[in-house]
């Protein structure tokens, strides 16, 4: 058996510096172990190679133990080594891989054995047989003369399935063997037969409910009645019971492609290799190999992939009418989806177009929403332009109708002004002529007042006149009250 086995190794390198201040870099093994000095030092790095050996199976006998020549390292990283033997290894637990004929091994040996079973029984089952009763031949007369014996009466049974018998005997009694053959069954062989079928077809179904292999997937006869869609779903289901055993082939055939391109760039970096190369092939071809020679290996774009299934066919087609129906893509991103193979690709395209539907709406509503703006701002201009001719019109109004007042009430007060002037020039004659009657009033007053005084004056004299005539003459008294009043005026009476 050639095996190959990965490790590490210290890969030892010595940094001298020369006396220009230039360095240099030389190769040691791992057991280097310089001292400590001024001019050089110890650097060293970790890598992965590969021990390919040889080994006699079934005995402690080593061909081969080596490490592996021309390790082909990636460009991209190269202390990563790739091993020459493309391994997988899928549903391990525990450093333990899980066999799917380990899981069956037992129902495969129980249908063995039951298959055994059945040829046992096959080969110890009785055919079905025939009672003769030889009695009831006996009082059977066919009257023709002939004797009805057994063999007659067999030949007559299995070549026609006819048989003569009578009910009641020559004495006249009842026949008790009036049926002289009757058909033995024998049951017992059947009955296990069938018991032994359905238990090969209870453990066939355990091996389909272990290893998912259903009848949708092995070739068998599907039932008539079963549905189409049903149908599809057994063979879904088998699919993923064995979908790691696909994903492993193409694990195995990605790391192979990728082995070979590595493979053929150290076959183009070493000179004797390169020219077996060009006697193999054309020059042409291999100046074609030579431009992979600067390339990484994920310039490649080794990749394998399945043929999309109905299902996620109809999974992806969901997914575009949804998006169609929420207005994430429009109709031509969808028949551009639906062109696409690969379901990842496709996938990756959706929300790719779907991201610039989304982002060509929001600049759509954004010049939308600015246009809203500037008709919103347009109208609001013009309303308050007409706002502002109407509060003019209005002011004007206004204006108008104050002036209007303000003439009303100045002429109201011209004639509030004229009609009080009338009537404080007509008060101002009242009050003349009252002050004039009144004055004429006082004047004949006091005119009474002085003429009663000069009465008074002149009676006061002349009561002086008299008194002072009294005393001179000594005459009596004089009666003031009578005196000087003219009584001829008056009768006698």
């Amino acid at each position: 058996m050639y095996f190959e086995y990965k490790t590490y190794h210290d890969q030892v390198f010595k940094l001298k510096q020369t006396e220009n201040g230039l360095e240099k870099i030389i190769q040691k093994t791992d057991m280097f172990d310089p001292p400590e000095a001024d001019t050089f030092k110890k650097v060293s790095r970790s890598i992965e190679v590969l021990y390919s050996g040889a080994k006699v199976l079934g005995t402690n006998t080593m061909l081969k133990w080596e490490i592996a020549e021309n390790m082909t390292r990636p460009m991209a990283d190269s202390t990563k080594v790739e091993m020459n033997y493309a391994i997988c290894a899928p549903r391990m637990y525990k450093g333990r891989i899980e066999s799917i004929v380990s899981r069956i091994t037992g129902f495969a040996d129980m249908i063995q054995l039951t298959h055994l079973k059945m040829q046992q029984v096959l080969a110890r089952l009785v055919p079905d047989g025939v009672f003769l009763d030889m009695d009831g031949l006996a009082e059977v007369d066919l009257g023709n003369g002939t004797n009805y014996n057994p063999a007659e009466a067999l030949n007559m049974y299995f070549q026609t399935g006819s048989i003569v018998g009578r009910s009641l005997t020559q004495d006249g009694d009842l026949n008790r063997g009036k049926i002289p053959i009757q058909e033995l069954s024998s049951s017992s062989g059947g009955a296990k037969l069938q018991s032994l079928i359905q238990t090969y077809q209870y453990y066939l179904q355990m091996i389909r409910d272990v290893t998912g292999l259903n009848e949708a997937r092995d070739g068998s006869l599907p039932d008539k009645d079963a549905l189409v869609g049903l149908a599809k779903m057994a063979a879904n289901q088998s699919n993923i019971a064995t979908k790691h055993i696909n994903q492993a082939s193409l694990y195995l055939a990605l790391r192979i492609c990728e082995n070979i391109s590595l493979k053929m760039v150290d076959v183009l970096s070493f000179p004797l290799t390169h020219k077996a190369l060009l006697e193999s092939v054309s020059v042409y071809n291999a100046k074609t190999l030579s431009e992979i020679s600067n390339l990484n290996l994920h310039d490649f774009g080794i990749f394998l992939e399945l043929e999309p299934e109905e299902e996620e066919q109809q999974m992806l087609e969901q997914n575009v009418q949804i998006a169609l129906q929420g207005g994430g893509i429009d109709l031509e991103d969808a028949i551009d989806i639906r062109q696409i193979k690969n379901i990842k690709l496709a996938n990756q395209l959706l929300k790719q177009k779907r991201k610039k539907k989304i982002k060509r709406d929001q600049e759509q509503q954004k010049q939308i929403i600015a246009s809203q703006g500037e008709a919103q701002a347009k109208t609001a201009e013009k309303v308050a332009l007409a706002e502002v001719q109407k509060q003019q019109a209005l002011t004007e109004q206004k204006v108008s109708i104050e002036q209007a007042k303000s003439q009303f009430e100045l002429q109201r007060m011209q004639t509030e002004m004229q009609i009080k002037s009338q009537i404080l020039a007509q008060e101002f004659e009242y009050q003349k002529q009252l002050a004039q009657m009144k004055i004429g009033k006082e004047d004949n007053k006091e005119q009474q007042v002085e003429d009663r005084k000069d009465k008074r004056v002149k009676l006061q004299g002349t009561q002086q006149s008299q008194l002072i005539n009294q005393r001179q003459n000594d005459s009596g008294p004089v009666d003031f009250e009578g005196a000087g009043e003219d009584l001829s005026q008056f009768g006698l009476n």
